[in-house]
């Protein structure tokens, strides 16, 4: 099955009420996508990092009650798991679709990762002006990097670097009514230049957490 990018009834999902009745609907209409889409991404990815990258797909297993808010694939270099390690993803909300660079809560070097990129204040502030921030994945809340002066920047990290709970995710959101979503070709392109501009801090983090 070749990816055929997303549509309104993909974001539909998330206004299914009840954990099993969307649970569902994620398995059938959008995790095949995540499945066509992840795999060229991760061959991809492993093309330009160098190393073998490995496709996860969220389950959301841990879930009882609640049905998902969102749903995503993610990419990294741990074929077991990704949410200790940085990592890439691509999901969707209700109304969005977000690509990220993902250092999440469970990371256990968030604060090495954190001075090196301060150490780096000039790579970072070098990504593209409709990049947008997130400390948290479960939240659609989103900072234009238009908005990161080097203070801003500081600030952003050290918050990163210093509340336990705090994530540090950067890349891009496209509305649910983009266009681009429907052509799956672009968007996959797209997707990938969004991964491929974000390589250098991928690859800062990756060696400030090994050391």
């Amino acid at each position: 099955m070749s990816f055929a990018g997303f549509t309104s009834h993909d974001f539909d999902t998330f206004s299914i009420e009840g954990l099993d009745g969307r649970m569902e609907a994620i398995r059938e209409r959008i995790q095949p996508k995540f499945k066509s889409l992840g795999d060229a991404l991760t061959t991809d990815l492993s093309l330009h990092v160098g190393s073998e990258m490995f496709l996860h797909i969220a389950k959301h297993l841990r879930r009882k009650v609640n049905p998902p808010v969102d749903t995503w694939l993610a990419i990294c270099p741990n074929k077991r798991g990704y949410k200790q390690v940085p990592h890439f993803q691509v999901g969707l909300f209700d109304d969005r679709v977000f690509i990220w660079l993902a250092l999440i809560y469970e990371l256990p070097s968030k604060s090495q990762i954190a001075t090196s990129y301060m150490n780096h204040l000039d790579t970072m502030a070098k990504l593209p002006a409709d990049f947008v921030l997130s400390f948290d994945h479960m939240k659609k809340d989103v900072t234009p990097l238009s908005e990161l002066d080097r203070a801003g920047w500081i600030s952003a990290l050290e918050r990163f670097r210093d509340v336990k709970k705090a994530e540090l995710l950067l890349g891009r959101n496209l509305p649910a009514t983009d266009p681009l979503l429907a052509q799956a070709d672009k968007l996959e392109a797209f997707i990938a230049e969004t991964f491929h501009t974000l390589l250098p801090l991928y690859h800062l983090a990756v060696d400030a957490a090994a050391n």
